[in-house]
């Protein structure tokens, strides 16, 4: 609590200093108030809700997601919105904070959607996290649950079932808008189902970050990755970058990906190493300024990993 009303007074301070800064980005213009703190939620709730909301991204579109503290207009924003759309887990360590003090404040968890995986370290990862192999406390469980695009659908039928609630006028708007995004979904779904089984190798290499458990674990496909999916450092070590270049060079994968807003350093070194292509796979945590502006959605995003992964298990 205390961390809590320290936020606050630091964000009202950085306020009445500044005066100035880009306001949030929005989406709608409808009397039901949503405030959604990652693009997923975002771009979620925009589908479902349609015009019958105006839903707030909390997080900047370009922000670091896993280093976001909000601000003194961001927590009154929530506190004022019918509904406070976030994910959950570790990387939002704040929200709970916010909640012990706003009890009352309406609800939705992307995690508790879904059937929730523990954080695991895979094979060559740096930086396993031994302090962490005597902790009491319960499992840390990876947060990336949108990237299977069925957790997708379900985050949006829980979403479509607590607007009805909230706002029963528009239920046969809300119900309407969750049949055709759920049909996108589930052909989303399909095509990745038909490319992965089809498909000569099924091992993926991530030069980076690795946020896609999910997506992995639902098409039954093997990976091998530089740092956790929420890792704080990502200066990758000589054995780490030695590895996964043995692991390119054996398996003869033909690509690495990167994610969003990398540097990429690590996975130029090993394509010039061994020669292999790179790859980007958007988790869809957030979005550049440019692409939002451009209007790309979790949808589109997710079809241009479709065809990245075509050429990284058909290459």
């Amino acid at each position: 609590m205390k961390r809590f009303l320290t936020i606050l007074l630091i964000g009202c301070l950085a306020l009445s200093l500044c005066g100035c800064g880009e306001g949030p980005v929005q989406s709608g213009q409808g009397s039901v108030q949503i405030v959604a703190t990652l693009f997923p939620a975002y771009d979620f709730a925009r589908e479902i809700a349609g015009e019958r909301a105006t839903v707030t991204l909390l997080v900047p579109p370009g922000a670091e997601a896993h280093s976001f503290e909000p601000t003194a207009q961001d927590l009154v924003r929530v506190q004022e919105s019918d509904l406070f759309f976030y994910n959950g887990g570790e990387g939002e360590a704040w929200v709970e904070e916010l909640l012990e003090s706003q009890q009352e404040l309406e609800t939705l968890s992307m995690l508790d959607c879904v059937d929730a995986l523990e954080e695991e370290v895979q094979e060559g990862m740096q930086h396993i996290h031994e302090e962490h192999e005597h902790e009491e406390e319960g499992p840390e469980y990876d947060e990336h649950v949108w990237t299977s695009p069925r957790n997708a659908a379900r985050i949006c039928e829980a979403l479509c079932e607590k607007l009805c609630v909230l706002d029963p006028a528009g239920e046969s708007v809300y119900r309407g808008n969750l049949e055709r995004c759920r049909a996108e979904l589930l052909e989303l779904d399909a095509s990745f189902r038909e490319l992965v089984e089809k498909a000569p190798r099924r091992t993926l290499v991530f030069a980076d970050r690795f946020p896609a458990r999910y997506f992995v674990e639902e098409y039954g496909l093997q990976y091998f990755a530089a740092f956790p999916g929420c890792a704080e450092d990502t200066e990758p070590s000589a054995k780490t970058v030695a590895f996964l270049i043995d692991k390119v060079r054996s398996e003869q994968i033909p690509a690495v990906f990167t994610i969003e807003f990398s540097n990429e350093k690590m996975a130029d070194v090993i394509c010039e190493d061994t020669g292999c292509e790179k790859l980007k796979f958007h988790s869809c945590h957030n979005v550049s300024r440019e692409e939002l502006a451009a209007g790309v959605s979790y949808l589109s995003l997710m079809r241009q990993n479709l065809e990245s992964l075509k050429e990284a298990l058909y290459g």
